[in-house]
């Protein structure tokens, strides 16, 4: 730990994911103790206004996790949660600053919670020497220090003092769990009213000083190059102010976004053809099926149960689109996007620009949903290039049709699964699949902002004697990228759809037999939550139908029952969920809660109307008018979520849910509709 007081500001550091020098040296005089600590480590300041502000190295795209850390700051401090306030720090030189593998709370929870011990020690400690008495008198409450002949004092009050202490005369560890009385109680968001009053910035709303608005012309085709430009029109008229050419597109800077886009519209631009043109899905599906590794040979004497399983790329669909300001000078440049690589992006920027990566100054804003698509960040990319180009500050937005037909999106894959069944029992398993992989086009972009490359599955969620799995990929001109819950969105739903077919061909019910071959007691544990919860085996009317999934993984482990009416094949409704979930110590079950209904709408979407179509090497969608994610009208009428109560260290949580949802859905149709599910979306 380190600390130091600035502006009679008590500030508390710890490292997080990396190595940071040890404190050391003094500056008396001008009152800092340590100094470059925001550039290592995890910080928390006690203002003199009784303010506690910790500067979070994470990215807040709508997951909670400003409020999680919140929770965990006043638990140990004993403050008020409306005292704490949790702003997104900077891109930094070193450290972890990634947001992603359900990893943040978990990752963040134990620094999170010392370092809040350690401020607490050394303000009761401070208190303590004002008032002449023992520290082990004093107690702590609703950010202040609290002695037992009533006298308080506010945390702002001690910072200066609490700053100059070395060793604190209480212990500065974090409580135990039984003490907890913040942590683990169901609490609303701590910017809930922002959201929905507005107050809430997201990049788009941000006033940056002279920033113009700007937006790009793409071609037809993914990965499409630029024949020739004619921009006399565009630049003809009112408002415009610049045009640039990109490594995929024409930029336009204009007064507004409204001018900006008829003057994209009034460009006359030659593409030429995108090198994906000769391929459309039926082509892409028939490689990927051809790519998937051969199954290996059966136990002798045993019968099999088998399915293949196609998977249609996925548009990540965040309600904010992308949006970057940039503003690049001749020996620096600023940005301010939401990113959940920032210190990648402002690397990444640098040397496009060909800056130091100390000369860029990267503001990470709040994003409005992500789902993976903010580990990439073209449009910031992008916005730096125009900037430095036009020789002005620029606001440049991708438009939903931008995005779902040029952004990044879920790879398509193809899987192959075969159980081998004897005496009764599972006694071999094995999941091979074939997924899209991401070639660099010629700028190389693609290859500097990431992708995903498939992986084996993980069958050993069942007790299926001899596990195996093998995985292969097929290279594409497409901007893949990771989609929540990643490879366990896809392979976890085939999966469960084969166990439900395996129970069936053992003529065993589909909970019981799980229930007989999971390993894991907590996902034995929620599944049995789920079943009792919802009711498994009541008795529905025709065209309707119940289905069960499970998954494990990041820590923790989900259940998920759907109950859907598939009265119209064509048209299946969800009609009920029931979700539980075990992820250890659940910071804020309300916040778990909405994490599991987005996973449920996922699910939903993912298994029966949602895919991206490849028509001759453009993508056909453009819009959630023809994206068809799940809406309010396709929403489950009836949702539960059940928190089980567990110790130990915080799992993950962001992505779990995918898979047991998708799953369900799947199962729960095919009971409906005595169909087995193959292809998915359902209707695509």
């Amino acid at each position: 730990m380190v600390y130091s007081v600035a502006a009679a500001t008590l500030t508390v550091a710890a490292p997080l994911g990396c190595e940071a020098p040890p404190a050391s040296g003094a500056a008396e005089a001008s009152g800092v103790l340590v100094s470059g600590t925001d550039e290592e480590m995890l910080v928390l300041e006690v203002t003199a206004a009784n303010e506690v502000v910790v500067r979070l190295p994470r990215v807040e795209v709508g997951q909670g996790i400003t409020t999680a850390v919140a929770m965990m700051i006043a638990e140990e401090l004993d403050a008020r949660l409306t005292d704490v306030r949790i702003p997104l720090a900077d891109a930094r030189r070193t450290g972890n600053q990634y947001t992603g593998g359900s990893s943040s709370v978990s990752s963040l929870y134990g620094p999170a919670r010392q370092l809040a011990a350690t401020a607490r020690a050394r303000l009761v400690t401070a208190a303590a020497r004002r008032w002449r008495v023992p520290a082990h008198t004093l107690r702590t409450w609703n950010t202040r220090v609290v002695a037992r002949d009533g006298r308080t004092a506010t945390f702002g009050s001690l910072t200066a003092s609490a700053a100059r202490i070395r060793t604190p005369d209480v212990p500065s560890g974090p409580k135990p769990a039984s003490r907890h009385r913040v942590i683990g109680k169901p609490t609303t968001r701590i910017d809930a009213r922002d959201i929905v009053t507005g107050a809430a910035k997201y990049t788009g709303d941000l006033a940056v000083p002279g920033a113009k608005p700007t937006v790009v012309a793409r071609p037809p085709t993914l990965r499409g190059g630029l024949v020739s430009l004619d921009d006399r029109a565009a630049r003809a008229l009112p408002g415009v102010h610049a045009v640039v050419r990109l490594p995929g597109g024409v930029a336009v800077v204009a007064d507004t976004f409204h001018h900006a886009f008829q003057a994209r519209d009034a460009l006359r631009i030659t593409w030429a053809p995108g090198p994906l043109v000769p391929l459309s899905d039926k082509e892409i599906r028939a490689r990927l099926r051809a790519a998937v590794p051969r199954l290996g040979g059966a136990p002798r004497g045993s019968t099999r149960v088998e399915g293949e399983f196609a998977f249609a790329f996925v548009s990540h669909a965040p309600m904010e689109v992308l949006t970057a300001v940039a503003d690049v000078r001749s020996d620096r440049a600023e940005l301010w996007f939401s990113t959940q690589t920032p210190m990648d992006a402002r690397d990444t920027v640098a040397a496009l620009l060909g800056l130091r990566a100390a000369a860029v100054r990267v503001h990470v804003v709040r994003g409005g949903g992500s789902f993976g698509r903010r580990l990439t960040f073209e449009a910031a990319v992008e916005a730096a290039l125009v900037s430095q180009a036009a020789r002005r500050p620029v606001k440049l937005m991708w438009s939903r049709d931008d995005d779902t037909r040029h952004g990044r999106m879920r790879p398509a894959g193809h899987h192959r699964i075969r159980a081998d069944l004897a005496g009764g029992r599972v006694v071999a398993f094995q999941h091979m699949t074939a997924s899209v992989g991401e070639s660099a086009d010629e700028s190389g972009l693609a290859a500097r902002t990431g992708g995903a490359r498939p992986l084996p599955g993980d069958s050993g969620l069942y007790d299926f004697g001899r596990v195996g799995g093998d995985s292969a990929g097929i290279e594409l001109p497409i901007p893949i990228g990771a989609w929540r819950s990643v490879d366990s969105g896809t392979m976890r739903t085939a999966e469960e759809i084969l166990v439900d077919e395996v129970a069936a061909a053992l003529r065993q019910d589909p909970v019981a037999f799980r229930r007989a071959t999971l390993r894991g007691k907590a996902v034995r544990a929620v599944l049995a939550r789920v079943a009792a919860a919802g009711h498994w085996g009541r008795a529905l009317p025709a065209g309707t139908g119940q289905g069960v999934a499970v998954h494990e993984e990041y820590g923790s482990a989900v259940a998920c029952l759907a109950e859907i009416d598939a009265s119209d094949p064509d048209d299946p409704r969800v009609t009920k969920m029931v979700m539980a979930a075990d992820v250890g110590t659940a910071v804020n079950p309300r916040g778990l809660e909405a994490q599991l209904m987005g996973t449920a709408v996922d699910g939903i979407s993912t298994v029966l109307r949602a895919g991206l179509h490849i028509d001759r090497g453009a993508v056909r969608e453009g819009s959630f008018a023809d994206f068809h994610y799940a809406r309010q009208r396709h929403a489950p009428l009836e949702f539960e979520a059940h928190i089980l109560p567990s110790g130990g260290e915080p799992g993950g949580a962001g992505e779990l849910g995918v898979p047991a949802a998708a799953g369900a859905v799947a199962n729960a149709y095919a009971r409906a509709t005595g169909r087995k599910p193959r292809n998915f979306p359902l209707d695509f």
